[in-house]
């Protein structure tokens, strides 16, 4: 009888999706990825990128819309999109991530992402999920008010996007193999870009500045995307204070500051009123990074200019002076003076009742060599560099057949595991620089581990840095959710005086959250969304060595909250 009855629900579960399909507007791109030659810093080079354009073409829909964007790969790389940010509720197939959520889409292959934006308003971003092709297959989404709702902070003049990137000298995919073949960090890159240009401080690129016009008396929002593979920033506009009025497509309180820090993956908008002298001001961008062995970083700024109407073109733009690359007061100000304004539209409170505690290590480790011959590898007493949460060194199913959120839906066994523990396995003084190359802890298991939670459930995540072979801040992205940050702080989590600091009132809202450096942050979301859903390191360099971990959320009580079947088009393996 149960049998029987299993086709019956599908069709209402179908019926179900479609209606709600039916009732909202449909935005419809076409995404044709292919390599191109663009000339930077004295060169051509070799890029791959979406429809001809680097940054790649910005999306604009409405809350409520569906969103549809058709995909041809005619790039030689397995390609996936991720959509960052956005839900996916009840659409996990749409999200991305190559070999959990879906297959690759293979050199020559297509494949069409059909989604809901659904409660959600701000800026978000795309970005490819495969190798390092999201260094120049990116761009920005922009999510408005469904028709008549009102923005919650003055209406902008005009909205800008700002992409904060990374470029290379070299084809991107091959420094990430390169330095995979020998256990080290790879190349760092050789400028940072805004909107894709480096500025005229780096070799060549007098002619290659980004170049904005302003009107005196007006207001613009700007919002800002960190698109770079591996570098935080501090970002700044010379005489201009800013005020954040939301964070990763979450309206904040107004904060007023003259400088930002974004991680990879977050975005930050902020209003900028034109209240100077009718002239030229520089806004620029420099790295935060609190740690340079054993993954170094270029410590340059790239720079873009405003450019006020009526200015005389003589006079030399104005240049803000930005924090030192390495100045983590100024970057936890920043971030801990985020909060959310309470009772704006999509505002949801902090769950009170927790059902799954979760205390999570995370960092760099190293690896056995495994070279042949003896041959010692790049990393640390010359072994491979490689990365854990609650040691377990995650590894992406590259080669099961299927990808893991195939497997849950069709109740395969074997591609992952579900006993990704809650706690580490040993505990230990965590950020103490002591530890940086304790053989007894440094050394984690490969594992492809998830975490099962009950539909609706409650998790709490106290993320905690270690000492590994680099004290270093660590941005995490969650996939598939939102979560409030309750708390962060230096050193090491206090289970009992820590807890005093929560904020249950109006805390910040995120998908992608800095970890302090040797520090830690509380975390809190609800797990309403059926499937399997990756958490990781969004500095690009940690993923391959394993900092990661997935969730999987079972299906809900009724029809209207299962995981749908996947697309009859979704790539096989």
């Amino acid at each position: 009888m149960a049998s029987s009855c299993l086709p019956l629900l599908l069709l209402l579960l179908l019926l179900l999706a479609s209606s709600s399909m039916a009732s909202a507007a449909i935005v419809e791109h076409s995404f044709t990825v292919q390599d191109m030659t663009v000339r930077r810093l004295c060169r051509d080079q070799e890029i791959t990128a979406v429809n001809g354009e680097y940054p790649g073409p910005t999306i604009h829909v409405h809350d409520g819309d569906i969103l549809v964007v058709h995909v041809s790969n005619k790039s030689p790389y397995d390609l996936t999109i991720h959509w960052h940010g956005v839900f996916q509720l009840l659409s996990g197939w749409a999200d991305g991530p190559e070999n959990v959520t879906q297959c690759p889409i293979r050199p020559g292959g297509n494949y069409t992402y059909r989604f809901k934006i659904k409660e959600q308003e701000g800026t978000l971003w795309w970005h490819a999920h495969s190798s390092w092709l999201r260094a120049t297959v990116h761009g920005a989404l922009l999510i408005r008010p469904k028709s008549g709702r009102p923005l919650p902070y003055p209406k902008p003049y005009k909205k800008i996007p700002i992409l904060l990137g990374e470029w290379w000298n070299a084809n991107v995919v091959h420094v990430e193999e390169e330095g995979l073949a020998t256990g080290s960090g790879p190349n760092i890159s050789d400028a940072y870009t805004i909107n894709g240009l480096p500025g005229n401080l780096y070799p060549c690129s007098q002619n290659q500045t980004y170049t904005l016009k302003m009107a005196r008396g007006k207001t613009y929002l700007l919002q800002v995307i960190n698109a770079a593979l591996n570098n935080q920033f501090f970002f700044k506009l010379a005489n201009h204070n800013l005020t954040v009025v939301a964070v990763d497509a979450v309206y904040t309180d107004p904060y007023v500051t003259d400088v930002i820090v974004l991680a990879p993956g977050q975005t930050t908008d902020v209003l900028v009123k034109a209240d100077q002298p009718p002239r030229s001001y520089y806004m620029a961008a420099r790295p935060y990074a609190d740690a340079r062995p054993p993954i170094d970083f270029s410590d340059t700024i790239t720079r873009a200019i405003v450019v006020y109407n009526g200015a005389s073109p003589s006079a030399a733009p104005l240049m803000p002076t930005l924090p030192p690359f390495n100045d983590t007061p100024t970057a936890h100000k920043f971030y801990t003076n985020i909060t959310a304004l309470v009772g704006a539209r999509h505002w949801v409170p902090v769950p009170r009742h927790v059902d799954h505690h979760m205390f999570v290590t995370f960092g760099l480790n190293l690896a056995p060599c495994g070279l042949p011959n003896g041959t010692a590898c790049g990393g640390p007493n010359g072994q491979r560099l490689s990365a854990s949460m609650n040691n377990v060194s995650f590894v992406i199913p590259n080669d099961a057949g299927l990808s893991m959120l195939e497997a849950f839906f069709h109740k395969v066994k074997g591609v992952y595991s579900t006993d990704f523990p809650d706690q580490p396995p040993v505990e230990f003084d965590y950020t103490n620089s002591s530890i940086r190359l304790d053989n007894s802890l440094i050394f984690a298991p490969k594992a492809t581990s998830v975490k099962k939670l009950k539909f609706n459930s409650t998790v709490e995540m106290v993320l905690q840095n270690t000492a590994f072979v680099s004290l270093e801040n660590h941005p995490m992205h969650l996939h598939g959710f939102n979560f409030h940050v309750l708390a962060q702080g230096f050193g090491n989590y206090d289970p009992i005086h820590d807890p005093k600091k929560f904020n249950f009132l109006n805390p910040q809202i995120r998908n992608t959250i800095a970890v302090p450096v040797a520090g830690w942050a509380v975390i809190r979301f609800q797990a309403n969304n059926p499937g399997v859903w990756l958490m990781h390191c969004h500095l690009d360099v940690h993923v391959p060595w394993g900092l990661a971990m997935g969730f999987e959320v079972e299906n809900g009580p009724t029809p209207s909250t299962w995981l749908p079947p996947p697309p009859h088009d979704l790539p096989k393996c």
